[in-house]
C-alpha cells in the first residue's frame, strides 16, 4: 500500500519561544553572512547547480528509509551540497528547501523554522564542510578520501545536528539532556548511515560522470546541459518513487513517542499541501508524486531566484 511521506522537521511546540527566536536570529544572520559570500564566490556553472541540487535534495528528503526499532530516517542532504557548491551556497540551498518545506508542506513549524535552518542549513553544512575539508588535505584529493570523507561528514552533520536539537529541547523543558540527548543521538548514529551510504552513492556517480564537479577533472568543453537534464531526471525519478517512502517515525517523532513529549506539538495554522499531498487528486501516491513535483519546482525556482540575484549584485559591484 503507498502511503505519503511524514513530516520530517521540528514541529512548533516542541521548542519554547525564547529559543525559537534565539534561533532565528542565528540563522537570518548566517543567510545574511552567507549571501554576501555567495556574491563573492558564484560563478556561472554554479547557478544551474545550486538549483537543480535543492529540487533534488527536496524530492529525496521525501523518501524515508526504515530503520531498526520501528522508526525511519530521510535524506538531509547538507553533506552533498555543501562538497559540490562550499558552505555559503549549500547554506542557501538548504534554507530554501527547508522553507519550501514549512510554508508550503506544513513539514516544520514557523516559529520553529529558524531553528529548522540552523540545525540543517547550519549545523549540518559547518559539521560537512569541516569533516570533508579534514579529509581531502589529509588524502590530497584522493579517490577514497572523497568517498570516505563524504561518508564521514554526511553522518556528523547528521548526528551533531541530532544533539543540537536534543540540546534545544533540553533548554526549552520538553524533555531532559540526559533523555533528549542519549535518544536523539542514538536514533540518529544510525540514520547517520543511511545518509552517509546515500552520498557515498551519488559521490560514486559523479566521479564517474562529473568529476569535475568534484574537482578532480578537467571542466574544459563540460556545459551545464547535463547538470540540467541529470538533475531533473533524478528530482523526477525520486518523486515518482517518494509514495514508496517507509510509514515508521522518523527519529525525533519515534523520540518524542518513546519520551512522551509528542503532545506538545502544535497543529499549523494553516495548510496549503499538508503531508505531501496534493490537494484534489483522490489517488494517494499520485497525489504524493504530483506534491513532489511541484515542490521541487518551487524548490527549483527559488533557489535559481537567489542564485540569479547573487549573480547580478555580483556583476553591478564590478
Amino acid at each position: 500500500m503507498y502511503a505519503s511521506p511524514i513530516p520530517m522537521h521540528i514541529p512548533d511546540g516542541f521548542l519554547s519561544v525564547v529559543v525559537s527566536i534565539v534561533l532565528w536570529i542565528v540563522s537570518i544572520t548566517a543567510i545574511v553572512i552567507a549571501l554576501r559570500q555567495t556574491n563573492k564566490q558564484l560563478g556561472e556553472k554554479q547557478l544551474p547547480l545550486m538549483g537543480v541540487l535543492a529540487a533534488a535534495i527536496f524530492a529525496g528528503q521525501m523518501l524515508n528509509f526504515s530503520v531498526t526499532g520501528g522508526t525511519s530516517g530521510h535524506l538531509m542532504g547538507a553533506a552533498i551540497a555543501t562538497i559540490l557548491l562550499g558552505p555559503w551556497q549549500a547554506m542557501l540551498v538548504m534554507t530554501s528547501v527547508v522553507s519550501i518545506q514549512a510554508l508550503l508542506f506544513q513539514d516544520g513549524g514557523l516559529l520553529v523554522l529558524g531553528a529548522n535552518i540552523f540545525n540543517m542549513g547550519v549545523v549540518g553544512v559547518a559539521v560537512a564542510y569541516f569533516v570533508y575539508r579534514a579529509f581531502q588535505q589529509f588524502s590530497k584529493g584522493a579517490r577514497w578520501g572523497i568517498l570516505t570523507g563524504g561518508f564521514a561528514a554526511a553522518w556528523l552533520s547528521i548526528f551533531i545536528a541530532s544533539l543540537g536539537v536534543a540540546l534545544q529541547l533540553a533548554i526549552s523543558g520538553t524533555s531532559p539532556a540526559n533523555i533528549a540527548i542519549p535518544a536523539m543521538g542514538g536514533i540518529h548514529a544510525l540514520i547517520g548511515i543511511g545518509e552517509g551510504l546515500i552520498t557515498v552513492g551519488a559521490l560514486s556517480f559523479l566521479l564517474v560522470a562529473r568529476p569535475d564537479l568534484l574537482g578532480t577533472g578537467d571542466s574544459r568543453g563540460k556545459t551545464s546541459i547535463g547538470v540540467w537534464v541529470g538533475g531533473l531526471v533524478i528530482t523526477l525519478a525520486l518523486a515518482i518513487i517518494s509514495p514508496l517512502a517507509s510509514t515508521h517515525p522518523d527519529g525525533l517523532e519515534w523520540v518524542a513517542e518513546q519520551k512522551g513529549f509528542l503532545d506538545t506539538a502544535r497543529e499549523p495554522l494553516f495548510n496549503i499541501i499538508p503531508d505531501y499531498v496534493f490537494p484534489g487528486i483522490s489517488n494517494q501516491a499520485l497525489a504524493t508524486i504530483v506534491a513532489g513535483v511541484v515542490g521541487s519546482l518551487i524548490v527549483l525556482g527559488v533557489t535559481l531566484g537567489i542564485a540569479y540575484s547573487r549573480r547580478r549584485a555580483t556583476k553591478a559591484n564590478q
